[in-house]
């Protein structure tokens, strides 16, 4: 093998090509990325190329004895090390010991640790200074689908690749070509099914389309592959996704019941209708649409037509509103069962819930309302502060005509204050004068 036949990687496997092919190989190498993706298999096609006797543009030749040795899997310099199971300290010190032996057959040694966010902390350390400074004749090589987990100062010494999610065209491409070789009988529309389940593992489709081939060999249809997924009949996912788009709620829960009863797997059922539900958006919005640009939708001929059919006539935020709440539902029990779906279903096609989320039309557009004129603002009167202004005169106090003061009856003795006796006013003053008067 060879780093042109690892498919979807083209940003790792060209750079690793030029190294090899111009000698400047690192001591240390990082690959992550997702399960299934070529970290370890291009961790063994740049063992084998830094060991070929006869490089071809930076791919190794697959001719010579070196190369050969290791197809067979006789060459003795290149070790593998499954971190999940040899994580612990006695396993690095003896990888410690032996990397300063030279190598016995090819003119470097390749260390391959996969799973290496598995290592023990004490592991990780033990293993830091040797991938420092290892000696010239070695080479390490870290596999990892979780490098969040792996120490920064073993990050720091590494050259680090990230392996992408392959595509599902791409996936789809390879299945053809192995299934011509090998000579299975196997339908587009089944290859493509595989490929969407594979979830961008290559080695995940390979194991399916291999165990098809065995358990189907007269041919591989999508029906062969929806049975051996345990996936229902695609029929089922269109009959549940119309009932959802459609408000039929009894039609909704009778397929989600049938689907239990027949031991169909409800976490693949909500997948796959989840995805023709996102299908139903792009069709609405991206792919076909109006106002979207082109989306690529993977669904069979058939499919995708009943698919057209069934968005021209379910609403727009009914569609949405479907995709939100299917979306949410967890199915988060062991042996999953069917009332986090029936709930949902119910939920989504409610009319009165549907109706209240959906965007209000307005026949006539509102009168905007007629304001009253704001009064003219009087413009605020100047007055002096209270130190400056002027003592207002206090009203002369009013005495009561005789006639009432006779009508009050006299206060109590304890009651009256006794006030002092005036002194006698002065003879020929003016008080004097009034009071002889007032006698």
């Amino acid at each position: 093998m060879s780093f042109s036949q690892v498919v979807g990687q083209e940003h790792v496997t060209t750079t690793l090509r030029q190294s090899t092919k111009q000698g400047r190989v690192s001591h240390s190498y990082l690959f992550c990325g997702p399960r299934g993706s070529g970290k370890t298999t291009s961790a063994r096609i740049l063992a084998k190329a830094v060991n070929c006797l006869d490089l071809q543009d930076g791919d190794p030749c697959n001719a010579c004895t070196i190369c050969q040795t290791i197809n067979d899997g006789r060459f003795m310099d290149i070790i593998e090390l499954d971190a999940a199971s040899n994580r612990g300290i006695d396993e690095i010190r003896d990888i410690r010991e032996k990397v300063n032996f030279s190598p016995v057959q090819g003119s470097k040694k390749v260390y391959i640790i996969d799973e290496a966010h598995m290592l023990t902390d004490a592991a990780s350390n033990a293993f830091l200074k040797t991938l420092e400074e290892p000696p010239g004749h070695v080479i390490f090589i870290l596999c990892t689908t979780e490098a969040q987990k792996i120490l920064g100062t073993i990050v720091s010494r590494c050259q680090r690749y990230d392996f992408r999610r392959i595509p599902s065209d791409l996936i789809n491409q390879r299945l053809e070509e192995i299934s011509k070789e090998e000579g299975v009988a196997a339908d587009t529309d089944a290859l493509r099914l595989v490929s969407r389940y594979s979830a961008g593992s290559l080695r995940d489709a390979e194991n399916l389309l291999e165990q098809l081939a065995v358990s189907y060999s007269e041919g591989v249809g999508i029906k062969q592959v929806e049975e051996l997924l345990g996936l229902g009949h695609s029929e089922r996912w269109l009959d549940l996704v119309t009932g959802l788009l459609t408000g039929d709620a009894s039609g909704a829960l009778g397929v989600i019941n049938q689907a239990a009863w027949d031991g169909t797997d409800l976490r693949q059922l909500h997948r796959q209708t989840l995805e023709l539900m996102r299908s139903a958006m792009l069709l609405q919005w991206g792919s076909g649409g109006p106002s979207g640009p082109e989306t690529p939708v993977d669904l069979p001929e058939e499919t995708l037509t009943q698919m057209k059919q069934l968005v021209s006539q379910a609403p727009g935020w009914r569609i949405i509103r479907a995709l939100k709440l299917w979306g949410e539902v967890n199915m988060r029990y062991d042996a999953p069962s069917t009332l986090p779906l029936e709930l949902a279903a119910v939920e989504i096609c409610d009319h009165e819930a549907s109706a209240a989320s959906a965007p209000a039309v307005q026949s006539q557009p509102a009168a905007a309302p007629v304001l009253a004129p704001a009064a003219p603002r009087q413009p605020p009167s100047r007055q002096a502060p209270p130190s400056a202004r002027a003592p207002e005169p206090r009203p002369p106090a009013r005495t009561a005509p005789a006639a009432a003061q006779r009508d009050v009856p006299p206060m109590p003795a304890q009651n009256r204050q006794q006030s002092p006796p005036a002194a006698a006013p002065e003879p020929g003053s003016l008080a004097a004068n009034w009071a002889a008067t007032v006698k």
